[in-house]
């Protein structure tokens, strides 16, 4: 990639500059039926390209030395903008959107099939319409009693179809939540209202970058890096209030429930009686957390406290890493100084003792995306590795690295301290290892996830790995309450493919060394039927660890013979995780990311 060194990405193909391509009609599948009162999707209609293909001649152009001639020339914009002076929208933000069109129309080299739209938001991975609170049909058995409170889901779901290219990771965060009280059940999806979301929905169109397909082409990338700037100056947004999407996953600590994305600061949320989700806005925890935070932060259960990082792409430190106290205070950073370049650096563990990073081949470049390379890229020629810090050390000079080749942790089960007969500490690590990273952002379906089990001697600094699981793994889970200590039962999705899940096994971590694999359950959800991350929750909430796998499995499965979603329970520690529950769904749940369970004492302290 442009402009970072050797030792971080891999250089990225550069494209040519097409200024003519065939226009693309993006169309927007129709959600399920929704009460007239809820708001739609608005769709961005799409502007024709006009005009004779330029001559491919190479020259240095700056992007205000393309864009002028283009809007000179382009006079069926200007005249559009002339006749919407008398719009509620300032004639800035007209030119600003006209502009967003040529960048798309004239300077975007043609979009992959990765990141088309009309493929990337087919079938079941399409957006819905938020949904007020809906009460739910039980379709078969019953919601057990222990699981009275809220089973969340964060996930993309674009506000606006892309007219140009669109990831997956790029669409705005909405939540889905199944609220459960004495055997009935009240679903709700919601957008977190982010500064993005709520800039863009009072425009009435997309005008931030996408981090993971806004960027392609060099000249493309520079227009649009300029129109962002453009957008800043002019007052059209702040973006010191925040640019991320918060998509990825929820968290509960310090009486606070937040859904994060990792771009951004945490954004506060709470659930009403009645089941709808409320939006409390983003925080900051008064003033001592900047920029962005981990969607992955780690709550130690016995001690009450939550542990995080954030990573800064732009200068040094890349890295650091913090926590929360039991009441949710956020204590001071320790900068991590040890890295040489921004880490794409999705998740982390804790054990009772130490904080577990895994460096995988991935890596963030701002500079190379505005010189037209992807924002986020692989280095093949990089080796992954581990770094390993003291949960209570006061400096992040105390990091220590093991390298650990081909090992590319995008997600984590969890971790836990050991000790030899001469006290001697290692840190086990169980987590799915990403095969074929070069697929992970454009090609996921191409991924296979292999689930290890990752053994430090932290004396002389062996690394010792050994697979449990052959199958396809991803989106891993465990008793929450086994965090940072040896937990014996995992639960992941079957990857068929990714990031589509067909059913959920569970594994056996005790089964004895060399057997190979460790699936001891495993449930498949039917053809045509596909989940994502399931999530156990503990049948007595009084005490979790009496029994590790005693308590009930919960994930959205939607069936794409019928394009209908349901919410399954099924019993942990059945020897078929056998069905408990099914819930029919008021509307489609798209295909998402993480969620979280958060019983009805928690709900009321929010």
């Amino acid at each position: 990639m442009d402009g970072l060194p050797s030792s971080c990405l891999r250089d990225i193909p550069k494209y040519q500059l097409i200024t003519k391509k065939s226009p693309m009609s993006f169309v927007r599948l129709p959600p399920a039926p929704l009460p007239p009162s809820s708001p739609h999707v608005t769709v961005v209609s799409s502007i024709t390209t006009r005009g004779k293909p330029k001559s491919s001649k190479s020259r240095m152009l700056s992007p205000t030395s393309i864009l002028e001639p283009m809007m000179a020339t382009n006079k069926s914009l200007l005249a559009s903008l002339a006749s919407k002076k008398g719009e509620s929208l300032p004639l800035s933000t007209l030119m600003f959107k006209a502009l967003d069109d040529i960048i798309i129309d004239f300077l975007d080299p043609p979009v992959k099939p990765s990141l088309d739209p009309r493929t990337v938001l087919s079938g079941n991975f399409a957006p819905v319409d938020e949904l007020s609170p809906t009460e739910c049909e039980v379709l078969e058995g019953s919601l057990p009693q222990c699981l009275d409170g809220a089973y969340i889901r964060n996930g993309p779901n674009p506000q606006f179809v892309p007219r140009g290219a669109y990831h997956l990771f790029d669409g705005d965060g909405m939540l889905h939540s199944i609220r459960i009280s004495r055997g009935r059940a009240t679903f709700c999806s919601r957008y977190v209202k982010t500064n993005k979301y709520t800039v863009e929905h009072n425009l009435g169109s997309p005008v931030f970058p996408n981090i993971f397909s806004g960027y392609s082409g060099a000249m493309a990338s520079a227009a649009r890096t300029t129109l962002f700037l453009a957008r800043v100056l002019t007052g059209q947004f702040n973006h010191f209030n925040g640019i991320g999407q918060a998509n990825t996953s929820l968290a509960f600590f310090g009486n606070g429930l937040y859904a994060l994305g990792e771009s951004d600061l945490p954004y506060s949320i709470r659930l009403t009686p009645d089941g709808d989700i409320e939006m409390l806005g983003r925080h900051n925890f008064e003033g001592m957390l900047s920029m962005s935070m981990t969607a992955h932060p780690k709550v130690d259960r016995e001690t009450g406290e939550a542990y995080a990082y954030k990573y800064n792409p732009f200068f040094p430190p890349y890295l650091n890493f913090f926590k929360f106290d039991r009441d949710g205070v956020k204590q001071p950073d320790m900068p991590i100084l040890s890295l040489s370049c921004p880490p794409f650096l999705h998740d982390f563990a804790i054990t009772r003792k130490y904080a577990v990073f895994p460096e995988t081949q991935m890596g963030v470049n701002p500079k190379g995306a505005v010189l037209g390379g992807s924002i986020v890229g692989l280095n093949p020629r990089k080796v992954p590795r581990i770094g390993i810090i003291r949960r209570d050390v006061e400096s992040g000079s105390k990091m220590r690295w093991f390298d650990v080749p081909g090992c590319n942790i995008m997600h984590i089960v969890n971790a836990w301290d050991e000790e030899d007969e001469d006290g001697n500490d290692a840190v086990v690590m169980v987590a799915p290892n990403i095969m074929s990273a070069e697929h992970f952002l454009e090609r996921m379906d191409l991924v296979h996830g292999l689930m290890e089990k990752i053994k430090i001697d932290l004396k002389d600094g062996r690394v010792s790995r050994r697979p449990i699981s052959a199958m396809n793994l991803d989106l891993p889970v465990m008793n929450p309450a086994f965090i940072g200590k040896y937990n014996r039962y995992v639960y992941a999705g079957v990857a068929d493919p990714m990031p589509k899940m067909s059913g959920v096994v569970k594994l056996d971590l005790a089964k004895r060394e060399g057997t190979g694999e460790c699936v001891v359950a495993s449930r498949n959800y039917g053809p045509g039927c596909y989940g994502g991350e399931p999530f156990l929750v503990a049948r007595d909430p009084e005490y979790p660890e009496v029994e590790e796998d005693d308590g009930y499995l919960m994930s959205y499965v939607h069936d794409e013979k019928v394009n209908e979603s349901r919410f399954l329970v099924m019993d942990a520690k059945s020897p078929d995780l056998d069905v408990v529950a099914v819930v029919k769904l008021p509307q489609r749940v798209p295909y998402g990311f993480h969620g979280i369970f958060v019983r009805d004492n928690d709900l009321n302290k929010l």
